[in-house]
């Protein structure tokens, strides 16, 4: 019997699904339900897919219902899964980005990327085999491009920032965008009195700081009362944090700017980013003892130092 995911029912008929990648509360994707459709937005890695598949069996929802699979984007965390995923739902056509649709339905240089990156044995435990999706069952969904779940519009726009392959989701029937990446990262351990804290996400190699706030200017146009993180979980409150998040990526840029220079810049950079954290999550008064804090942000820290020293490299080029 398939093991039945952490997952948690929201309001609208979704369902925040924990896809299980190196911790529990990491990486979510979630189940839209419709009249007797459904769609998954996001679907974690290869590992993933037998517990998304047992949620659908826990819920009456028959592998034929599932209309989309919907990856924001083509980092692995959010579509490893999906070529295995694809296979088991007979009727879903999958809705990729435009710049991402020729990865999906030939994995070889995304996993090349990977294996560049980790090695192949890491990548294999990380994200398991990448299967192709035929070209035939792929949506390239335009900026603007609409689809119908059974009467309910799911509008897909193009937010580049975190990746140029990147769009989001926006539902209006649940007032909310799906924002894999670009609405940055907000881990429920750190919610507080004064609500959850939000960091931007500049994995490698395509951050963009000034298209980034371009994407918030363009969330916020919508008014959404809500915003469905990858990682992780539904936020509130999204001026607020959209105006947190918009600090955090000046404080980025201002950090990898002063070291471009400095002598091991790679550790300089993610030493900075882990302070900065730590400093506003004390700000916070988050409860969680500083060990703690570190452990949930090691790889986090890691992974947005790497992009800066990638957009500092891209910058000096340019110059």
């Amino acid at each position: 019997m398939m093991k039945l995911p952490a997952f948690r029912d929201l309001p609208h008929g979704i369902t925040c699904i924990d896809t299980e990648q190196h911790r529990q509360g990491m990486a979510a994707c979630y189940l839209i339900q419709h009249q007797g459709a459904a769609a998954f937005v996001e679907c974690g890695t290869t590992h993933s897919v037998p517990s998304l598949l047992a949620l659908l069996d826990k819920k009456n929802i028959a592998r034929e219902q599932v209309a989309y699979v919907i990856p924001t984007h083509v980092h692995l965390d959010h579509a490893g899964g999906a070529g295995a995923l694809m296979q088991a739902l007979p009727q879903a056509r999958l809705v990729v980005h435009p710049r991402g649709a020729r990865h999906m339905i030939d994995p070889t240089q995304l996993l090349a990327g990977a294996t560049a990156v980790y090695g192949a044995a890491a990548v294999q435990k990380m994200y398991g085999e990448l299967v192709p999706v035929p070209e035939a069952r792929v949506i390239a969904a335009d900026d603007g491009h609409k689809l119908s779940l059974n009467g309910r519009t799911l509008e897909f726009i193009h937010t580049p920032g975190h990746a140029q392959h990147h769009f989001s989701v926006w539902d209006a029937t649940s007032k909310g965008f799906f924002t894999g990446d670009t609405f940055g990262l907000s881990y429920r351990e750190f919610d507080g009195p004064d609500g959850p804290w939000i960091c931007p996400t500049t994995t490698p190699v395509q951050f963009d700081p000034q298209a980034w706030e371009r994407t918030l200017d363009r969330y916020l146009s919508y008014s959404p009362q809500r915003m469905y993180l990858t990682h992780y979980g539904a936020v509130e409150g999204v001026p607020a944090l959209a105006e947190e998040l918009r600090k955090g990526l000046r404080e980025y840029v201002r950090i990898a700017e002063s070291l471009a220079s400095a002598p091991r810049r790679h550790l300089q950079i993610k030493d900075a980013l882990m302070k900065l954290a730590l400093h506003e999550l004390a700000d916070r008064d988050c409860e969680l003892p500083e060990l703690r804090c570190r452990m949930l942000l090691e790889a986090d820290m890691e992974l947005n130092a790497q992009g800066l020293g990638v957009w500092l490299d891209k910058q000096r080029k340019a110059a």
